[in-house]
């Protein structure tokens, strides 16, 4: 009964997601893997995606807090930035679609560098919100933005939602959704390093 009354109410529009690192940037920052005071293991966005922590081990996120940083060593990914400003465009015909970013990132240390980096390349960052699933303090980057695509689709203001994203956990906990919600049409597109893209079922 549940999910036929969210079908029926569910709205029109269509919920667009873009992950940054290695989806619409390539970028330099890394984790650090701290134990006992000391740096064990350095991870690079790709590698903390699936890194699981052993016993005793903490996250050092220095790098990855710094605008600076990102802003000085993130390299734009000409087709996925293209494709973002393109969506974008064709979102604003529709009242209820939205384009928004999902990072595994928590809050910077300066909000505006950060931003800067995409003006700096014509993305409208203005106009599209950044949620920081780092934010959430939750070990699982995937299961911490699955929390954020449920707040979006509990609006009940899409009828679709896509996701790019570089990372096949965050694919399959988006598309692991589909059952929760039958009446929400779910695409998932894996990105790949020249930025072309890749239909994960």
């Amino acid at each position: 009964m549940v999910k036929k009354r969210f079908k029926e109410f569910v709205g029109s529009g269509t919920l667009t997601i873009f992950d940054i690192d290695e989806t619409l940037f390539h970028t330099k920052a890394k984790v650090a893997v701290m134990k006992d005071g000391k740096v064990v293991r350095m991870l690079d966005n790709q590698e903390f995606n699936t890194y699981k922590r052993k016993a005793g081990e903490t996250y050092d996120f220095g790098e990855f807090a710094s605008a600076e940083i990102f802003r000085k060593t993130s390299t734009p990914i000409a087709r996925m930035v293209a494709k973002a400003k393109a969506i974008f465009a064709n979102s604003r015909k529709n009242p209820h679609s939205r384009v928004i970013i999902c990072t595994a990132r928590a809050d910077f240390d300066n909000k505006d560098l950060f931003l800067q980096t995409f003006r700096d390349h014509g993305l409208p960052i203005d106009q599209i919100h950044v949620e920081r699933a780092g934010n959430l303090k939750i070990d699982s980057s995937a299961e911490a933005k699955k929390i954020i695509f449920r707040k979006y689709i509990n609006t009940k203001n899409y009828i679709k939602l896509r996701l790019f994203d570089d990372a096949p956990s965050n694919l399959q906990a988006f598309l692991s959704l589909a059952k929760e919600y039958p009446g929400i049409k779910f695409e998932a597109y894996f990105a790949n390093p020249d930025g072309s893209i890749k239909t994960v079922k």
